[in-house]
């Protein structure tokens, strides 16, 4: 099967996806752009094992998105089996969509997620018309159905797909033991009895000042580590008036180093205003951390049942945060089960299982 792939990066973990789909499809992949200009150089290592990657010659417009009027030769002058255009939203994307339905070449469009918007006028006109008129949705779950449909999508073409970054090897075969944590904790220097892990970048979509906000009612006992970047003046300030002596800023972590820290961690927490997705709610469940993110977190709402493997908190809210933090550390027993219950979920959101999925939905199609 002759698989064409359009999308705006190679990212690492859409590379993973790209080079373990290759090994069961002739698959090529046009790119937008070589890089996020926002990103740290080591996303840039990657090899393209499997499958074919071509780099597109466009006209950069953000930092991950560039236009790209060649994308049409590529569907103009060859035969593919499938089309999947996941950079829908871009130029480039609607370019080709909008060549595609004029010249009734069937395709699919796939994203790692989506909210219903309040958009003007404007934006939902030019959404709608980039997502209606698609052969087939691939959706990551229930809320990303139903972005898809509020701009047109018709829902009986919608399919589900595991959206992850984790491989099986990644998956941890049993929970670390207390003492295991402890070894590590001395390791990265970490004096606290329990840490609560946060990684991301410090932007303000993140929520990482409702987290600092919340650590001022935690234990002595309990410190929180920011792992993904360098604080900016804002969050600095944020913890000195806040006087917390419990938070500390560890900066980017390459992922052998930022695997320490998941497995030091005894829980973890993503306070996100919203994230289409998140993968590192994957990666947390597949290092057995119990997990707290907000209603607004897509990979949270897939994921997580709320007070069983993970707790769900509203959006801004420091006490919640802060609330479900005490419950886990109070509970040895019920971060137990929460682990062993993560561990599980994990397996079944996988870059296999994705894979899986797409080969499912392309023999069909």
């Amino acid at each position: 099967m002759k698989v064409l792939f359009v999308t705006n990066i190679p990212s690492p973990y859409r590379v993973d996806f790209f080079n373990e789909l290759g090994k069961y499809c002739e698959l090529t992949v046009l790119f937008e752009k070589k890089a996020s200009d926002e990103r740290d150089s080591s996303w840039q290592n990657y090899r393209f094992d499997n499958f074919s990657g071509i780099f597109m010659n466009g006209r950069s417009i953000s930092v991950d998105m560039a236009y790209c009027p060649e994308v049409i030769g590529y569907v103009r002058n060859k035969k593919w089996d499938a089309v999947i255009c996941s950079n829908f939203l871009s130029p480039t994307g609607m370019k080709l969509t909008s060549f595609l339905r004029r010249h009734n070449i069937p395709y699919i469009l796939e994203s790692d997620g989506g909210f219903k918007g309040n958009d003007g006028f404007v934006k939902r006109f030019l959404k709608t018309k980039a997502v209606k008129g698609a052969d087939r949705y691939l959706s990551t779950g229930e809320t990303h159905d139903e972005y898809y449909v509020s701009y047109g999508a018709d829902k009986n073409r919608i399919m589900r797909y595991p959206f992850s970054s984790v491989r099986d090897r990644d998956i941890l075969k049993k929970p670390l033991t207390s003492d295991e944590k402890s070894e590590i904790k001395k390791e990265l220097g970490i004096t606290e009895q329990f840490a609560v892990l946060a990684v991301g970048q410090f932007i303000r979509r993140k929520g990482f000042d409702v987290l600092l906000k919340a650590a001022r009612d935690l234990p002595k006992n309990t410190g929180v580590y920011f792992v993904g970047g360098e604080p900016t003046d804002e969050y600095k300030t944020l913890k000195d008036n806040l006087e917390l002596n419990n938070v500390h800023f560890a900066g980017f972590k390459k992922p052998i180093e930022l695997s320490r820290y998941y497995r030091a961690a005894d829980i973890f927490v993503l306070p996100t205003r919203e994230d289409i997705w998140g993968l590192v709610i994957n990666e947390a469940m597949s290092y057995a951390l119990p997990v707290i993110t907000t209603n607004r977190c897509l990979a949270g709402l897939q994921m997580i049942k709320n007070g069983e493997n993970g707790f769900i908190v509203p959006v801004e809210d420091a006490a919640s945060v802060s609330g479900a933090i005490r419950k886990l550390l109070a509970d040895e027993n019920l971060r137990g089960k929460i682990s062993l219950a993560n561990l599980e979920k994990a397996k079944q959101y996988t870059i296999e299982t994705m894979t899986e999925s797409h080969l499912r939905i392309l023999q069909k199609y």
